[in-house]
């Protein structure tokens, strides 16, 4: 049983004859005819008999009606949600970023979206990019803007920019040389995005480097915002790390002072979905914004992050 047979039949039905149906349909009386007998054969029973030259439905016919009515009326309106997904005019944008993004996108990712694209579903979902990349790649968000390093066995990854991580202190003289791994092991630290811990991507490229240096970094205190580790290390409990692009915002407490590591970290920023996945185009677009949004920002003059050689490599990332 197929929609072209159910078509077929319901105008059949309506019009009374098999040319009718024809001509409204496109086809020819033949056709139609032949459509009608295969589904009659599929069930195995008439459903016209003829009286006066129409067509009249019998007790199967009269049966089969309102549930082919409804097959096709389903049909046509699942057509039509997904012409208007792909022009934008519905679906929904399934998006991770960064738990910093707003230090670097300077705009509402979605107050634009839904400004340009108000028929469309948003998603939206800020968090640590340990988990934005698990999720990712579990398909749970088809996208995400995140910081690397993070597991990308399954993800397709587009590095966009590196912004510098810097050692923070209310103590000048700590931050009076840049700051060596050793330096850091010694320091009382306040780290934050405690749930996450070693596998904030941050936090794996100190381990790694204290690793190698065969030493270990053990935080003294470890909450979940950065904005509460900035407190506590305005109170000179602790010292703490934090990048370009929050020490330039308007957040960072003026009290605190900031030096380079001995052997610069960074922060690189990516856009990532699952390995070989096409995106959905409102999620398309929601990656497109928040590339272009990035962009824009980190060549301002306000922008504090270097834009890598693979940011304009996207081409293969959105289509």
């Amino acid at each position: 049983m197929t929609l072209v047979q159910l078509e077929a039949f319901i105008r059949a039905a309506r019009l009374g004859t098999f040319s009718a149906a024809a001509a409204e349909m496109g086809i020819s009386q033949p056709g139609v005819s032949d459509l009608v007998g295969r589904l009659e054969a599929e069930l195995s029973t008439k459903l016209f008999y003829r009286a006066n030259k129409q067509l009249v439905l019998t007790v199967a016919g009269e049966q089969l009606l309102p549930f082919a009515e409804q097959s096709t009326v389903s049909a046509e309106q699942g057509e039509r949600a997904v012409k208007a997904m792909m022009s934008l005019g519905g679906g929904t944008a399934t998006f991770g970023l960064l738990r910093n993004a707003d230090f670097y996108l300077s705009t509402n990712l979605a107050k634009q979206f839904h400004a340009l694209y108000p028929n469309v579903r948003i998603r939206l979902i800020g968090q640590n990019s340990a988990e934005t990349a698990t999720d990712v790649a579990s398909g749970y968000l088809e996208a995400g803007l995140v910081t690397l390093p993070v597991d990308d066995t399954d993800l397709d990854v587009v590095p966009l920019v590196r912004d510098e991580v810097c050692f923070v202190s209310a103590d000048t003289e700590h931050c009076a040389k840049p700051v060596s791994i050793q330096d850091l092991s010694e320091a009382r630290l306040v780290f934050y995005d405690a749930h996450y811990a070693d596998t904030d991507p941050a936090r794996r490229q100190i381990i790694d480097r204290a690793r190698v240096a065969g030493i270990r970094i053990s935080p003294m205190i470890e909450v979940e915002y950065l904005t509460s580790a900035l407190a506590l290390v305005s109170e000179g409990i602790g010292d703490t790390i934090a990048c370009r692009a929050a020490i330039a915002s308007d957040r960072f407490p003026p009290s605190l002072f900031h030096v380079s590591f001995k052997d610069p970290l960074y922060d690189t920023l990516a856009l990532v979905k699952r390995r070989g996945q096409l995106l959905s185009p409102a999620t398309r677009e929601m990656a497109r914004l928040a590339h272009d949004a990035l962009m824009a920002y980190q060549r301002s003059a306000k922008g504090t992050a270097e834009i890598l050689p693979t940011a304009s490599a996207t081409d293969s990332f959105f289509f």
